[in-house]
């Protein structure tokens, strides 16, 4: 609580928590996979000691447990607006823009996140939103008709529109006022088995594209997969099948590492699940899905770009097993060590003072090598964890549960203004944010002489 409202953090993850009960009872593989995810971290954390030390030391062990990403699609430019709104409520804001149209998937994206380092160790929830882009339905007639079907609902219940409008004004909620908005938020992502079409319309979207049916054909935006985090993603895959579990054939993002970079994503296939038409046909739809991620390390704009470059020189196959092994060999390329990592300048790392820092200040003032502050046990350096996301990983895991895993990788049609506009507000650059949180740190340290991070 602050002055009397509760604060945003407390609202994030209350509605994490609702969220992901909801989900729970919608998809009860889900809960599954949960269970399982939580016996395999338990299991890696008790036999590696040094790395349990190392996430406690760093703050992540506590969130591990309640980390959670979700993924939304929205039809049109007033509904990501009025998203934004709410999520910000929650404390979660504009982070990246992702245009999937490069492998096939007519959306862009962003994730709704928090941005400061105090406020994602409390809960780190975020939310991959999609907006649909309808001139890229190439049926003119059928564009038409979705657009005219989006204009006419409303994904946001009365009163929910109402508590935003209060906070705004009010500038906070008291906990009766939190609690209905939590629940009244919720309605926008819960699952119906009623749609707003008749049979013949749904047909014909989904075979346009099966997401542009899921965006377009329902009264909400119904959540469309929640993200557990593991700390071995491909100890859960080979585990999934034990489980009851069928998950995606391949892995996606880097290999297996010693220093785990970016994001690493699975997930087992979407249920098909009963629906209603307004022409009194029943039907099924497919689309909701379970999905795992494992998180590395932050990568700086030049690491970044060998990422890229070594991912499309590795391709793609269509099983695990050779996926990996071809990661594997490419990857080898991008060295897997920490000192490496920072003295090339590849990766993000947070800084701080060590004891023997903390009681020789005077140590710190006069040296400008950081490696050897760090050498010396006066600085230590720990990796940065991405919280963001990779466009040609989550494309791969939307085509697989879209009725295949191909992907067709172009240049795409990338449209950040557009998206920009429709969202009411520029998204925050994920490069920018880190680059803000290595240089905090070494400015907590009061290490004037060490501060450069030219050309990161």
């Amino acid at each position: 609580m602050e002055n009397g409202w509760v604060t945003a953090d407390e609202l994030r993850t209350s509605f994490a928590g609702a969220m992901s009960d909801m989900y729970q009872q919608e998809v009860p593989q889900y809960g599954t996979l949960l269970r399982l995810v939580k016996q395999v971290n338990e299991e890696v954390l008790a036999q590696d000691p040094a790395l349990r030390q190392q996430l406690e030391q760093q703050g992540e062990l506590a969130r591990l447990s309640v980390e959670r990403h979700g993924a939304i699609r929205v039809g049109t430019g007033a509904e990501l607006a009025m998203l934004r709104q709410i999520f910000a409520i929650m404390g979660m804001f504009p982070v990246g823009y992702y245009d999937l149209s490069q492998a096939g998937v007519p959306v862009h994206s962003t994730a709704f996140r928090p941005l400061d380092e105090a406020a994602l160790k409390v809960n780190p929830f975020r939310l991959f939103t999609s907006l649909l882009r309808t001139e890229l339905i190439e049926d003119v007639a059928l564009r038409e008709k979705a657009v005219s079907i989006l204009a006419a609902r409303d994904i946001f219940t009365p009163r929910c529109r109402e508590l935003v409008a209060v906070h705004q004004q009010e500038g906070g909620f008291t906990p009766a006022q939190a609690k209905e908005f939590i629940g009244e938020a919720l309605e926008t992502f819960r699952w119906h088995q009623q749609t707003l079409v008749d049979s013949s319309t749904y047909h014909a979207l989904h075979e346009q594209h099966r997401l542009i049916a899921d965006v377009v054909c329902f009264p909400g935006c119904h959540i469309n997969h929640l993200t557990p985090r593991t700390l071995d993603i491909d100890r859960v895959q080979a585990l999934m099948p034990e489980a009851g579990i069928t998950p995606k054939a391949t892995i996606e993002g880097p290999p297996a590492r010693k220093i785990p970079l970016l994001l690493r994503q699975t997930s087992f296939r979407a249920l098909e699940e009963k629906v209603r038409f307004t022409d009194n046909a029943q039907g099924t739809h497919t689309a909701r899905f379970g999905e795992i991620e494992q998180r590395g390390i932050a990568l700086t704009a030049k690491g970044r770009a060998l990422y890229d470059r070594l991912l499309a020189q590795a391709g793609t196959a269509s099983d695990n097993v050779t996926q990996q092994r071809q990661l594997e060999v490419v990857f080898s390329a991008f060295p897997d060590d920490e000192k490496t990592l920072r003295q090339h300048e590849l990766a993000w790392f947070s800084w701080s003072l060590t004891d023997k820092g903390e009681a020789n200040p005077q140590l710190i003032a006069a040296e400008t090598d950081r490696e050897k502050l760090l050498a010396e046990g006066c600085l230590m350096a720990s990796p940065v964890i991405y919280e963001d996301f990779l466009p040609v990983s989550a494309a791969g895991i939307f085509q697989s549960n879209l009725g295949g895993e191909s992907q067709t990788r172009s240049a795409g049609n990338a449209s950040q203004q557009t998206f920009e506009a429709a969202l009411g507000c520029p998204v925050h650059d994920e490069i920018a944010l880190y680059r803000q949180r290595e240089t905090a740190s070494l400015l907590h340290c009061n290490a004037s002489g060490v501060l450069a991070v030219s050309g990161r």
